[in-house]
């Protein structure tokens, strides 16, 4: 099994995004790449602590590529806009990669430049690409809660739609 961090944004939508992705052995909710430890979600949300809301991704990769969770990750965020995701707002809602080892960091670099020279997107691409130091998960309430909250107007609106893109970019294989 492997780990690697992913912040797109919003950790509810990015955790309902690699939730039931085969492979995937759990996506947790929580925060990484700040300067305080075990940080509440509050503190965070204030931008006191650094951190980014984010998800710790395990996966098994044997059944799936790094590749296939980079192509979902830039799928479903925008990686072109500083410290937002929407209306979401704040240095908590930036695009960041926290790699566990070199040979992530040498494929998420090489994902990128493949990106870059493609031009999938007209506006530079801002992803943080950061080694991992620590991962705090979030409260109980901000786990699974797509799954516990599907009807609430956010995971309507915001999620709902990644939720779809998820599709296409499975089937796409």
């Amino acid at each position: 099994m492997e780990k690697i961090v992913l912040a797109g944004g919003c950790f509810w939508c990015t955790e309902a995004v690699f939730d039931g992705v085969p492979g995937v052995i759990s996506a947790v909710s929580g925060f990484s790449g700040g300067h305080i430890k075990n940080p509440a979600y509050r503190e965070v949300c204030q931008g006191r602590t650094g951190h980014a809301e984010c998800i710790e991704l395990t996966y098994n990769p044997e059944e799936l590529a790094l590749e296939k969770i980079l192509a979902l990750f830039f799928k479903t965020h925008d990686p072109t806009t500083l410290n937002r995701q929407g209306h979401d707002v704040g240095t908590h809602y930036r695009s960041a990669i926290f790699y566990t080892s070199e040979d992530q960091k040498s494929k998420v670099d090489s994902f990128i430049n493949v990106l870059l020279q493609e031009k999938v997107y007209k506006d530079p691409i801002v992803t943080e690409v950061t080694p991992f130091q620590s991962f705090y998960p979030a409260e109980i309430e901000h786990q699974e809660y797509y799954k516990n909250n599907p009807y609430q107007p956010y995971c309507q609106f915001v999620i709902k739609p990644k939720l779809e893109k998820k599709k296409e970019c499975l089937t796409k294989g």
